[in-house]
């Protein structure tokens, strides 16, 4: 972890790819070999899913779709109705030739939304691997190359892309949400850009009253990936982080996710200005030289953005909402009770992570297993993701089977089963 000393960048590791599949190799292997990892699944109804075919419907505590819009029969509509309609599924060209209809239609759409200039993209990950290059040459801050600064636990298709900014810029990373260090960076580098994420996939939060601090005071440039905030707070689902900021401007970009709470699939930029919007769409690598969403997932985007301008939203933020009030009155050691929607439960050790996952499981219950890299080494656990579409009966069993397995596991050691 750096020391931030004003004056200097903190030294930074950029990427040590063999390190970590040494280290995490045999948790894979593991949770692969009890059949917890890269499951595959039939959907049915509401939040169940069955593992194979004929056997019994395992509840889904996996999926973060978190309003419950991923089957919303709307959305499978909008997805056939695009596809019928267009007399295609996908155009294999750059955007900066050919682009569907519809797809002007469904950023205009989001961008009344979202009160941005909205560009999609096929995943957050092309979003995100298009933008930050742009970042580090300086055509968003005056000119001048920011010194990129990568929060600890900005997701991994954030930090992935650290060596080709560090090619352009600055790189510095710095533990997480630690204000003090990045306004000391702040202090003694002008410019400075800061990527995190608003939700954390892990859990937790971006600051965002102590960022919009720095911003004002030091012209901070935020990039903010709030792929899981999106949908779930704000007027019109526009998300944790565009909720909490008054206008984009010419210093904040949000990228998100159509395929989480959103309930489609793709993925955003939320844009501040018109020249933001001309820059990217020349330049930006996936709008430039990749092809755009197919049609399918265009006609699912624009059903769902029919629901988030409706009432039925707000039904289901409140519905997520009182789901996760059930859920910390039920579940301890899951961290402090929060609006937000993934909550973890910590094991320390891997393979009693991995056992306690098996163990939900062979009790209808699926949660992911998560250790190193996904977390630290020795904070393995399980991530639970709660949707407005979980019941309170789902709720409530599966706090119940945690306690039983808690307890199995203080009597008899590191397996749960006996």
């Amino acid at each position: 972890m750096s020391k931030v000393v004003p004056g200097k960048t903190p030294q930074v590791s950029l990427r040590n790819t063999s390190t970590m599949i040494d280290l995490a190799s045999s948790s894979f292997e593991h949770a692969h070999y009890q059949g917890v990892m890269a499951v595959y699944a039939t959907p049915s109804h509401d939040r169940l899913v069955h593992i194979q075919p004929g056997d019994q419907a395992v509840t889904d505590f996996v999926r973060c779709s978190y309003l419950g819009l991923d089957n919303h029969p709307d959305i499978l509509d909008g997805a056939r109705k695009a596809i019928a309609n267009s007399r295609a599924f996908h155009w294999s060209c750059a955007r900066t030739r050919l682009n569907f209809d519809i797809l002007g239609h469904l950023e205009r759409q989001l961008s009344d939304l979202f009160k941005a200039r909205v560009l999609t993209f096929t995943t957050v990950l092309a979003a995100n691997m298009s933008a930050l290059p742009i970042l580090a040459s300086g055509h968003l801050t005056g000119g001048k190359k920011p010194l990129v600064v990568f929060d600890r636990l900005a997701h991994a298709t954030l930090a992935f892309h650290k060596p080709v900014v560090a090619q352009d810029t600055e790189v510095a990373t710095i533990p997480h949400n630690d204000m003090a260090a990045l306004e000391a960076l702040c202090r003694s580098h002008r410019p400075v850009a800061y990527v995190c994420d608003g939700v954390y996939s892990m859990g937790g939060n971006a600051p965002m009253d102590e960022l919009l601090r720095l911003q004002e005071r030091y012209g901070l440039f935020l990039y903010i990936d709030d792929a899981h905030g999106i949908s779930i707070h704000g007027d019109n689902g526009s998300g944790f982080a565009r909720s909490a900021i008054p206008d984009l401007g010419e210093r904040t970009i949000v990228a998100a996710s159509l395929g989480k709470g959103f309930g489609a699939s793709g993925g955003i930029l939320m844009l501040g200005t018109a020249a933001q919007e001309l820059l990217f769409r020349r330049f930006a690598i996936a709008h430039a030289f990749s092809a755009s969403l197919t049609t399918a997932a265009i006609g699912a985007a624009l059903a769902s953005a029919a629901i988030h301008a409706s009432p039925e939203l707000s039904l289901r933020q409140q519905k997520l909402r009182r789901n996760l009030e059930l859920l910390d009155g039920r579940l301890k050691g899951s961290g402090q009770p929060s609006t937000l929607p993934i909550r973890t439960v910590r094991f320390g050790d891997e393979m009693i992570a991995v056992a306690a996952a098996r163990e939900l499981l062979r009790r209808g219950f699926y949660t992911s297993a998560i250790f190193f890299p996904t977390v630290a080494r020795g904070e393995a656990g399980l991530r639970i993701c709660v949707t407005s579409a979980h019941s309170s009966q789902d709720i409530d069993a599966l706090c119940d089977a945690i306690e039983k397995i808690r307890a199995e596991i203080d009597r008899n050691g590191s397996d749960p089963v006996h």
